[in-house]
């Protein structure tokens, strides 16, 4: 009877240790945390009494509090490229307005000859195009990045579908001289997408190429294992040193002269379709040429 006593007090006590250590850890614990919380300290919880749930508690603790500065990193992120965006769209506004209104007055002066007269009204439309492309992408872009919008997602033959864009397209290399090399694998390339969002993403980065090419574009279709990758090629010196992953950023032009119809829009546009359809599209820059690729799981 005196051993059972003598164990039971001996248990009694060992877990008596145990409950204050486990106290006393909860509130180092709870003291850590609220230093952490009112930016006091950028230490993470670290335990001195190890006990498997308490333990499990502080990784999840850590846990959260790295989930909580990826994600104000993110905002932050976010943020600024919002405020750029709003002053890159006031910019891209701004500039043809003031252009048009400026012409406009020169033609309510009443003093240009005919001749004059229609270069202005030429100019007036060139702007106004350029006004409607960029809002038009920048309808779209917020469109294509909502919650709400969806992919019709199908079985597409790009070694078809290919040919049929690019012919679309025949003029707009013959007026800048330039004469695509076009590679196309001759077996049946069969990809999960969204046709309309292809025809989008194909679109836009031979619009890029034909703007910003100082040479021949090579378009070349082919698979690689269980990926069909289209690659648009095309010489671009003036990139050396960039940080490609800004040609994805809205409204980024690298040579900012911000001129012409487009918008600046159109990578962004077409990364994001390219996201939704569960592909990638990547920029690398090889002996002075830009690989603009964009990779989808054969179907």
């Amino acid at each position: 009877m005196f051993i059972v006593t003598i164990v039971s007090i001996g248990l009694a006590a060992a877990l008596f240790i145990r409950l204050f250590c486990m106290k006393r850890e909860i509130r180092r614990i709870a003291s850590q945390l609220r230093q952490y919380n009112n930016f006091e300290t950028e230490k993470k919880i670290d335990l001195s009494f190890i006990e498997k749930d308490i333990e499990a508690l502080a990784v999840e603790i850590n846990r959260q509090s790295d989930l909580i500065v990826q994600a104000n990193a993110e905002k932050r992120r976010t943020e600024d490229e919002l405020r750029q965006a709003v002053a890159n769209i006031s910019h891209d506004l701004r500039t043809p307005l003031t252009s048009v209104f400026g012409y406009i007055q020169l033609l309510e002066s009443g003093g240009l000859t005919p001749q004059e007269q229609r270069e202005s009204i030429a100019v007036i439309k060139n702007r106004i195009k350029r006004l409607q492309a960029l809002l038009n992408d920048f309808f779209e872009l917020s469109v294509i990045e909502s919650v709400d919008y969806r992919m019709r997602l199908e079985r597409l033959d790009m070694s078809r579908l290919l040919p049929e864009i690019l012919i679309g397209y025949y003029d707009r290399f013959n007026e800048r001289q330039l004469s695509p090399n076009i590679q196309i694998v001759e077996e049946e390339t069969i990809i999960i997408a969204d046709e309309r969002a292809v025809r989008r993403v194909v679109e836009n980065l031979i619009l890029n190429s034909i703007r910003h090419a100082k040479g021949d574009t090579v378009i070349r279709l082919e698979k690689r294992g269980i990926a069909t990758i289209l690659t648009i090629c095309n010489e671009a010196r003036h990139l050396a040193g960039i940080n490609l992953d800004l040609l994805f950023n809205r409204f980024y032009m690298a040579d900012q002269t911000r001129a012409g119809i487009g918008s600046g829009l159109g990578l962004s546009i077409a990364r994001s379709l390219m996201l939704r359809m569960n592909g990638k599209l990547t920029a690398e820059l090889i002996d002075d040429h830009l690989h603009m690729k964009c990779e989808w799981k054969s179907g």
